[in-house]
């Protein structure tokens, strides 16, 4: 997840609602007692802890050494791996992966490497950002962050896809897509709102700008989205749009 800085604490205040949300994905790959399982980006190991649960044995990977550290702290089977250097040969009966494949900027590579890391006939099934997500938030940050010389959109690291797009992806890199839909879900934000999401999901970007600007720039975008996305109440929402697939190895 290169371009983007995690703190899990914050993540846990500001994003649970990312595992909150993840019902839908959680019963497509419906994980079954026994059967091997990579979660790809991984993240503080909610989703893992879950899956294990149902009784499959997880493996977890992330980028990030904090969160792997967090989700370890909750007995999860973790390590800090790139998900673009995947070191796995025909392993797994099923690869996850839940609001991660979105930060990765090598598609092609961590493509190859799940269809690798899968047996023959093994799943791939996952949620990520999809066209249209954030894409309010996106167009708030762009105008901020101009005034800067910063490209907001590309900074982000975000690849956010139609279904037919990824479709085709997948099938070039050897899967046989069995269901992707694009998914709209405004999603009610936690009492830190907007602020805090942009303080946990673009603590990168916010990072690029010297420290003195910070503030300001964080102001200017919660000001920017305010008649878009707060309601009379106080309350905000994001505007996500999901896309979620099942594809099998071949």
């Amino acid at each position: 997840m290169s371009g983007q800085t995690w703190n899990a604490t914050q993540y846990a205040l500001n994003g649970r609602f990312v595992a909150d949300l993840a019902g839908g994905v959680i019963d497509l790959l419906d994980p079954r007692p026994g059967e091997r399982v990579l979660d790809l980006g991984c993240g503080d190991g909610v989703l893992t802890a879950k899956i294990a649960a149902a009784g499959a044995k997880v493996k977890g990977i992330d980028s990030s050494a904090i969160m792997v550290d967090a989700a370890q702290k909750q007995g999860v089977d973790a390590q800090v791996m790139s998900a673009d250097a995947l070191e796995f040969n025909h392993e797994f009966d099923a690869v996850f992966s839940n609001a991660a494949l979105h930060w990765m900027r090598n598609q092609d590579t961590v493509l190859a490497g799940v269809h690798r890391a899968l047996k023959t006939g093994g799943r791939f099934v996952a949620e990520m950002g999809g066209h249209g997500n954030i894409a309010a938030i996106q167009v708030a940050l762009l105008a901020v962050f101009s005034k800067y010389g910063i490209d907001a959109v590309n900074a982000e690291h975000n690849y956010f896809p139609t279904p037919a797009s990824y479709e085709s992806r997948l099938q070039h890199h050897g899967f046989d897509v069995h269901y992707i839909e694009l998914i709209p879900r405004p999603t009610p934000l936690p009492e830190s709102g907007m602020r805090g999401w942009l303080e946990t999901f673009r603590r990168g970007l916010f990072d690029q700008l010297p420290e003195a600007h910070r503030k300001d720039a964080l102001s200017d975008a919660v000001q920017l989205l305010k008649p878009a996305l707060c309601d009379d109440l106080g309350k905000w929402t994001a505007d996500y749009v999901r896309l979620r697939f099942l594809a099998v190895a071949l």
